[in-house]
């Protein structure tokens, strides 16, 4: 889940506004209105009371791997001492 608050018009250190991605087998076969209702299910009491706007992406792994080829690779490590490691 991605906090994406600070690109809304809310006050500084907002969360409401959130993305999730979410990659599962258990999408196979399954239209994408009721991904979102099985998230939206889960989240039920998150949603009535806490956040405000969630964009949902939902894939199954085929989808995933067609689209992005896998996992993104991950930014270099600043090191303790915010500096780039070589």
């Amino acid at each position: 889940m991605i906090n994406e608050s600070h690109q809304h018009n809310v006050a500084p250190g907002s969360e409401t506004h959130f993305k999730v991605v979410l990659v599962t087998p258990k999408f196979s076969g399954e239209r994408l209105i009721n991904r979102h209702r099985a998230v939206n299910a889960v989240l039920k009491e998150e949603l009535a009371n806490k956040i405000h706007a969630l964009a949902l992406h939902t894939y199954t792994d085929s989808e995933w791997q067609g689209l992005y080829g896998g996992a993104p690779d991950s930014p270099a490590c600043l090191g303790g001492m915010k500096r780039r490691v070589s």
